[in-house]
């Protein structure tokens, strides 16, 4: 919660990203890994540990900060429950990206619970994964197969072609090797009225070239960094008492979520 507080009110992010998995009694939380391993001070799988005994992790055990401090160790931190973040950004668009199916069932409940379809777009890599989120009526993202199609298909020239239900492209700049964002990408994107979001991109030079190719959004672990190369690039005004965009990078990494 600490980063995506961080994000949200000091660096006025559009959107902010977020992986879903259940736990083993069913509650939605927001953790990338299978595992609480690399991330907190326990073990395990997500999906065999009860909501009970997630939330005493210290989710900001081994992040280590700019200078080399483990800064946020002991502080606190724990893994939250994706109605939190919900909750806690009513304003703030949420991209989330479904990790299991059974994850799915509980994210869509707490969705229309709060009345959040219209900011919250659901991901979902795998086929399995998208169509085990039923009967979610909000913005979707394109699965890895979809992208791989329309790839496919605008390198031949038939990106006309394509059809899907998915509401937008979040692609990599590469995979495997294999460009895939390019100025034609993008141009074939939108005649099919697909906005593209491209992940995860940290270097201003890269996120100033992918603006001027026409990108609509950037996911980021560096929100300072795109929101000065914003600022310089389209006239978007800083964050109130953003001191790095002054130079000052104190506090500009960003802490654990």
């Amino acid at each position: 919660m600490e980063a995506f507080r961080a994000a949200a009110e000091r660096w006025e992010v559009d959107i902010l990203e977020m992986d879903v998995r259940a736990t083993a009694d069913g509650e939605i939380v927001v953790i990338h890994d299978p595992t609480v391993d690399r991330t907190t001070d326990g073990s395990g799988r997500v999906g065999e540990m009860t909501w009970a005994r997630i939330r005493e992790l210290d989710a900001g055990y081994t992040f280590v900060d700019p200078e080399g401090r483990r800064s946020f160790r002991g502080r606190g931190v724990r893994i939250p429950r994706f109605e939190e973040v919900v909750e806690s950004f009513p304003r703030v668009r949420l991209n989330v990206d479904v990790k299991t199916p059974d994850a799915a069932r509980g994210l869509v409940e707490i969705v229309r619970r709060h009345g959040a379809r219209s900011r919250v777009l659901v991901a979902a890599e795998k086929e399995r994964h998208r169509a085990s989120v039923r009967g979610y009526e909000g913005p979707w993202g394109a699965t890895r197969s979809q992208i791989r199609r329309f790839w496919l298909l605008e390198r031949v020239g038939l990106s006309a072609l394509f059809v899907s239900r998915a509401d937008v492209l979040q692609v990599p700049e590469h995979w495997q090797g294999r460009r895939i964002v390019t100025p034609g990408f993008v141009r074939a994107a939108h005649r099919r009225n697909l906005p593209v979001h491209v992940w995860t991109v940290d270097e201003e030079d890269d996120m100033r070239r992918l603006l001027a190719w026409g990108v609509d959004g950037i996911q980021t672990d560096r929100p300072d960094r795109l929101a000065r190369v914003l600022v310089d690039a389209a006239g978007r005004p800083p964050p109130p008492g953003s001191g790095a965009l002054s130079g000052d990078r104190s506090g500009a990494e960003p802490p654990p979520s």
